[in-house]
């Protein structure tokens, strides 16, 4: 009963749309020239639109850490972001000095390196022996996660 009411009204909703979509419009006809200058009006402000996003100024984000040619690409070495593998040039760091270095950071400068725990005279001496090639910057977590493995294996 009231489920009958409810499709009765449905379908003469539907009904009604389907006979309205048909029906003439009361709205007035716009000549062609009146068209045309309104769209000529609407490309002309888009162009305008786009030509100043065109000469936007540039966005100065930082795309690249800025000191990145200390994570190996150079004879300097950030201790707080290179990755072990970077000690590979330094004969006598890799594998056990290098690694203590990089398990032990941040370092707040080089002379912090000498106060790593568990270090033997012989590993100071091959840091004095590199530390003009050292320098720390503070750690950035794009590199720290890789400091220790950077998933490169033979």
């Amino acid at each position: 009963n009231n489920k009958t009411i409810t499709m009765k009204i449905a379908v003469l909703a539907a009904l009604v749309s389907a006979v309205a979509a048909f029906a003439p419009s009361n709205q007035v006809q716009r000549p062609a020239t009146e068209l045309a200058a309104e769209r000529r009006e609407f490309l002309s402000q888009a162009a305008a639109l786009a030509g100043a996003a065109a000469f936007a100024p540039a966005a100065n984000a930082i795309r690249d850490f800025d000191t990145v040619g200390y994570l190996g690409g150079s004879n300097i070495v950030d201790v707080n972001n290179a990755n072990v593998r970077v000690y590979l040039k330094m004969p006598g760091l890799y594998p056990t000095v290098a690694g203590k270095i990089v398990s032990n950071g941040p370092y707040k400068s080089v002379g912090d390196l000498y106060n790593i725990p568990g270090l033997t005279g012989a590993e100071k001496e091959l840091i004095k022996k590199y530390e003009s090639r050292f320098t720390a910057y503070p750690p950035s977590a794009d590199y720290v996660i890789d400091i220790i493995n950077n998933g490169l294996y033979r």
